[in-house]
């Protein structure tokens, strides 16, 4: 073929350290858009971003000129670094050295956008944890409880 052509919708999920509630209202939506901004510069345009206090939660198409770990280390590292600049009591961010990246189909794109939008909602009555746990088992990731989280 002539042309590569490409739609992998990915839902990428990030934690802080120790799963610590720092993405508080004053920060959260900046912090959003500025994750945004940084998928945009790497041609892997956001489709929705959210979360709640401990964790962010990234539906975006993947560029076909990017690995998966070199998006999330771009992600990562960047909204890190940011993040300490908005206030002293951000200087101890930082997020969970691993990561979750699950695929979409497209039929399933408007159902995850609403699960995303819905997660302050949704966290009334889930951790975090468990929230994580059901997404490995929904794609059938063998996992170790014990290097799952730092």
């Amino acid at each position: 073929m002539p042309q590569s052509l490409s739609k992998v919708y990915t839902h990428i999920i990030i934690s802080t350290k120790h799963r610590k509630n720092l993405i508080d209202d004053k920060i959260e939506s900046d912090l959003y858009n500025y994750i945004g901004g940084i998928c945009k510069d790497l041609e892997c345009n956001p489709v929705q971003i959210g979360g709640y206090k401990n964790h962010v939660h990234i539906l975006c198409l993947l560029s076909r000129k990017i690995t998966q770990m070199k998006l999330l280390q771009e992600i990562k590292q960047g909204s890190s670094k940011w993040i300490k600049t908005m206030d002293d009591r951000y200087a101890n961010f930082y997020w969970q050295d691993g990561y979750g990246i699950f695929s979409v189909s497209p039929k399933g794109v408007n159902s995850v956008i609403d699960y995303i939008q819905n997660q302050h909602e949704h966290h009334h009555n889930m951790s975090f944890k468990d929230e994580y746990r059901k997404f490995l088992v929904k794609y059938g990731v063998d996992f170790d409880e014990r290097y799952v989280w730092d």
